[in-house]
């Protein structure tokens, strides 16, 4: 008996999880629906502060991340193609890898890490404190007025980001190129061989998606937490494992979808 209880109380709470997720992300579709029909009702202020904390804010570090990463992808590939005198093709693969893939997807885990957790920590601590409710009395939707601008902040912060990002992954990947004895006009000409228009619109794409799903789960994770003295913490650690795990599976569904066609 005790373990059907313990399977149902599971059922039951997955049940809840999945009905209030589904709550959520109709009321959010709802109300950026009547934002675009009504653009005056969009707080423009609330999302720019939101984007200076999530975009500029970010930089130091995604330029650094995107630096190592850009150094680390040259010395590792330059190891393998050395032994068929082919170094100079590390920039090749540095370009596609940062632009199509690694850019993207790195920095939405450090977004994830950074952003994501901040906004279920802020929407958190307004529930704990009872805002969000005083917002319903009021007859203020605070999906509007907290949801719908920090999920827009992130999706514009993604692409700044990922730009960011990838170009100093190129300058890294320049520096160890240089130290081989590689010209620079090579490198950067192999550079934009390489990346085409449609590899570097279609990461940005990928970028806004996954900025998409960092805003969403981290204000669910915090519209959700629970009025004890760890729900805060506890909203906050889901929306950053919960952003990267939709990162990943989404990132790995858009894989096997270029392979299926052929992109």
């Amino acid at each position: 008996m005790k373990t059907l209880d313990a399977i149902g109380r599971s059922a039951s709470g997955a049940f809840s999880s999945f009905s209030g997720w589904c709550a959520f992300l109709g009321e959010t579709f709802c109300e950026a629906l009547g934002m675009l029909l009504r653009p005056r009702r969009f707080r423009f202020g609330d999302a720019a502060l939101a984007f200076d904390r999530a975009g500029p804010g970010g930089l130091p570090i995604t330029v650094l991340i995107g630096l190592l990463l850009g150094l680390i992808l040259a010395f590792e590939s330059a190891a393998s193609l050395k032994m068929f005198g082919v170094e100079v093709y590390v920039a090749d693969l540095i370009a596609i890898g940062l632009f199509r893939e690694l850019g993207p997807l790195v920095t939405a885990i450090i977004l994830a890490g950074r952003s994501g957790s901040a906004f279920a920590a802020e929407i958190g601590t307004m529930k704990v404190d009872e805002e969000l409710d005083a917002l319903s009395t009021m007859g203020l939707p605070p999906v509007r007025f907290l949801v719908l601008p920090r999920v827009v902040a992130a999706m514009l912060a993604m692409p700044f980001l990922t730009i960011c990002g990838e170009i100093a992954g190129l300058l890294g990947g320049a520096v160890v190129l240089g130290i081989m004895n590689i010209p620079a006009s090579v490198y950067w000409k192999h550079v934009t061989d390489t990346s085409t228009l449609f590899i570097i619109l279609f990461g940005l794409g990928k970028s806004m998606l996954f900025g998409l799903l960092v805003g969403l789960i981290g204000c669910a994770a915090g519209m959700r937490t629970r009025n004890t003295a760890d729900g805060v913490g506890v909203a906050a650690t889901s929306a950053v494992v919960g952003g990267i795990v939709a990162i990943a599976v989404a990132d790995g569904l858009l894989a096997v979808v270029c392979y299926v066609f052929g992109v």
